[in-house]
């Protein structure tokens, strides 16, 4: 009875430390299909040559999409040298193409990278209005930005264009909510599917990897 009963302890023993290996080594499940990711019924073309693209579909006034933002952006210090990552402004409402126009002529003043971050703490953070645009146009002015210049991209044809597209793309790759992340043109998970803004870093790494997979076979 008692060597059964040193055995049986043995055997616990061994179980736990085979559990504890493979979570040193880095060992995961397979992510699941409609728990932590959805498959685009017809995959969309992608703009990254030979690399794995990543879309981040977000709106500076969504609070998870700004939870998820200093996640992204350390996730995308240590990015594979493979994958392309491009920020999408998503339009659902009416109410969100100011936020859209914003980032487009940001990026045609060549100051987005610059004031990504400051728009999403302006809204979050200081709980400033930028969809009116008196309320933005003197934001912008304060960041150091020529305030006409501003004005003139924000209403120009270029960034109405973008406008255009966002709202399209927004359809097209049959998104419900933001921040949603696409890899490769077919694979989608959101935040709300990822739960944990770290949870959805790891869930864009399996896909990611499960694209880097799919590659490699053809």
């Amino acid at each position: 009875m008692k060597s059964m009963r040193l055995s049986m302890r043995l055997l616990a023993a061994l179980l736990l430390a085979g559990i504890s290996i493979a979570v040193a080594s880095g060992a995961r499940a397979e992510p699941v299909e409609g728990r932590d990711y959805t498959v685009l019924p017809h995959p969309r073309p992608t703009e990254s040559g030979n690399n794995i693209e990543v879309l981040e579909f977000f709106w500076y006034g969504c609070p998870h999409c700004y939870d998820l933002h200093p996640h992204i952006k350390a996730w995308l210090k240590t990015m594979p040298k493979d994958v392309s990552f491009r920020y999408v402004p998503a339009i659902f409402r009416p109410n969100w193409i100011p936020g859209v126009k914003t980032f487009y002529a940001l990026e045609a003043l060549g100051a987005r990278d610059r004031l990504h971050d400051n728009v999403y703490d302006a809204i979050h953070r200081d709980k400033s209005d930028l969809t009116k645009d008196e309320v933005l146009f003197a934001w912008v002015e304060k960041q150091g930005i020529d305030r006409q210049k501003f004005i003139d991209a924000y209403n120009s044809f270029s960034v109405q264009n973008q406008v255009s597209r966002s709202t399209q793309m927004s359809k097209d790759y049959n998104l419900s909510g933001v921040p949603a992340l696409v890899v490769h043109g077919r694979y989608v998970t959101s935040g709300k599917m990822g739960g944990t803004p770290q949870d959805t870093i790891r869930i864009l790494d399996e896909l990611i990897d499960k694209v880097r997979k799919e590659k490699m076979k053809k």
